[in-house]
């Protein structure tokens, strides 16, 4: 980032906390490791990667980042591939804290970060979040390419003119410069109602690891 010359205010910067790092404690010192590695002045959005290491944990994780957000060090907070039970959870923890240290005491959930596609969908977090104003950011969006030849993509393929990959966008990774220009351009269609039902499979098919079911 340094190396790019572009003002710090132009960039995104977005950090986890890993599962190895929960509880309060361990998870102040995951804060200060990430400012020694980056050099940054701050973090724009810090995540709680998974609900794993039992509640006692998750919810010291989540004061950190809040005391964190309070001292300036990070903007914005949010989880990652919390189940509607641990949504649930967080939710009466934040209110426990505001009724010890006054109305945004506890912090609030901005942002939450899932696998989300037309093979898993996850209505419920989706719903839980929405009603609640929290921004859904999808990962595996394209389901890592194992998807482009399913019948459902391609009559919008031909009708747009696009790959399989610019119909699902959220956070897309790449490190192929003509894939990443892909990515951008999207900008310039829009999926019609009927399209978008047409997408809903119905299916849950993870593509990667699914810890919104952890129980501990």
């Amino acid at each position: 980032m340094r190396k790019s010359g572009l003002p710090r205010s132009s960039i995104f910067f977005t950090s986890k906390v890993p599962p190895g790092s929960m509880g309060y404690d361990a998870t102040k010192s995951e804060i200060e490791t990430t400012f020694k590695e980056t050099g940054l002045d701050y973090v724009d959005l810090y995540l709680i990667h998974a609900p794993y290491g039992g509640k006692e944990a998750r919810n010291g994780t989540w004061r950190a980042l809040v005391e964190a957000q309070k001292a300036g060090q990070v903007r914005s907070i949010g989880v990652s591939n919390y189940g509607v039970h641990h949504l649930d959870e967080l939710e009466a923890y934040i209110s426990e804290l505001e009724s010890k240290n006054g109305k945004g005491g506890g912090g609030e959930i901005s942002v939450g970060q899932w696998e989300v596609h037309p093979w898993l969908e996850r209505k419920d977090i989706v719903g839980w979040c929405q009603k609640r104003g929290v921004v859904v950011e999808a990962y595996c969006p394209i389901v890592r390419g194992q998807r482009f030849e399913e019948p459902a993509l391609q009559p919008m393929v031909k009708k747009y003119g696009k790959t399989p990959a610019q119909g699902l966008v959220p956070l897309p990774k790449s490190v192929t410069h003509s894939r990443i220009d892909e990515n951008a351009n999207v900008y310039d269609f829009e999926l019609s109602g009927e399209e978008m039902k047409s997408l809903e499979t119905g299916q849950y098919a993870p593509c990667s690891w699914d810890p919104t079911t952890s129980t501990d």
